[in-house]
């Protein structure tokens, strides 16, 4: 295992920086790292659904799009980010307990009580502190998330536009009430910095094999830097076109929310978009080309469908969901 050292605080660097190790290194590796204020929508969201767009504007938000499924997060300099890149036989499934026990078992370690809870959330006392996403590509799995530690919950509250469905299905009544920072559960007080080094020695002691330190490459950094001009500081990757549609089906399952959106002419689908904040192990754009030619019918979509693994696209929601939600 090889711990990165990135003290970059430019999300759209970090994000490439991310992805650059995933998909070109072949070694195991974990890197904590921070944002300045910035809102990470996961893969397949709609932008502008997700964000408050006005008060993101007036407090300099950035908005950077990440390769992973999962819902919007709001990252600053009191939030610490961890990533664990490793090898794997089986990808064919997203499987969050396994690659964050490190995680949990190092917290427990600083005297916090905390454990996984839901789809993909770790919790204090039921409030969560830190969200997870991950992404399989080739063997590799990326699995990060989020841990609030010092964070400004007030201006978490107020980015992000929570879909009332989802606050709902919680039991809960605010975003500001789904959540706390770490900070106020520590036995002893630090700031981040000193969190991220104490964190950092206890994962290195939970993680199987022995850890050691490593630098990217001058040409690794170029590769990194022309990412961020060519994809992560762009509009088109971070909001990108909304198609045209004239059929619109929500809805949220114990699997996540999702969001089909059709361009239906005489009766035949000609174009398809979905969005949501579910998990899969193939890209849901196989999925949007294969309902497009069929009949806007659902024994017709339903016939289309039916050698389509609908699971490894959208994770925990099944074919009969996804139906469902095209039509309902």
């Amino acid at each position: 295992m090889k711990f990165i050292e990135n003290t970059s605080t430019n999300p759209y660097y970090n994000l490439a920086f991310e992805e650059y190790i995933f998909k070109n290194l072949k070694e195991d590796v974990v890197l904590l790292w921070r944002n300045a204020p910035a809102i990470i929508v996961g893969k397949h969201q709609n932008t502008v659904e997700e964000i408050n767009t006005d008060y993101v504007k007036e407090k300099d938000i950035k908005i950077v799009r990440r390769i992973t499924g999962g819902g919007a997060v709001y990252h600053d300099l009191g939030n610490l980010n961890f990533s664990f890149i490793t090898n794997a036989e089986n990808t064919s499934e997203i499987d969050f307990k396994t690659h964050n026990i490190p995680i949990l078992n190092a917290l427990k370690q600083l005297g916090v009580n905390c454990e996984l809870s839901g789809r993909n959330d770790m919790v204090i006392e039921g409030k969560k502190f830190s969200g997870i996403a991950q992404s399989v590509a080739k063997g590799r799995v990326l699995n990060h998330g989020t841990i609030l530690f010092d964070s400004d919950l007030g201006v978490l509250s107020q980015a992000l536009k929570v879909k009332q469905d989802k606050i709902e299905s919680k039991g809960i009544k605010s975003v500001a009430s789904r959540v706390t920072n770490i900070r106020e559960h520590l036995t002893e007080d630090v700031d981040v910095l000193e969190f991220k080094e104490v964190l950092l020695k206890n994962i290195f002691r939970f993680l199987e094999k022995p850890v050691t330190r490593h630098e990217l490459s001058e040409a690794d950094k170029e590769a990194v830097d022309a990412m961020v001009k060519d994809r992560y500081n762009t509009w088109e990757w971070n909001y990108g076109q909304s198609p045209k549609f004239n059929v619109k089906g929500y809805q949220r399952f114990p699997g996540g929310g999702i969001e089909v959106r059709l361009l239906v002419k005489d009766g035949i689908i000609s174009d398809s978009k979905i969005y949501g904040d579910f998990f899969g192990a193939r890209d849901p754009k196989e999925l949007e080309e294969a309902l497009v030619g069929l009949k806007y019918d659902q024994e017709a979509i339903t016939e289309g469908l039916n050698a389509v693994r609908v699971e490894d696209y959208l994770g925990k929601i099944t074919r009969e969901e996804f139906i469902f939600c095209i039509f309902n």
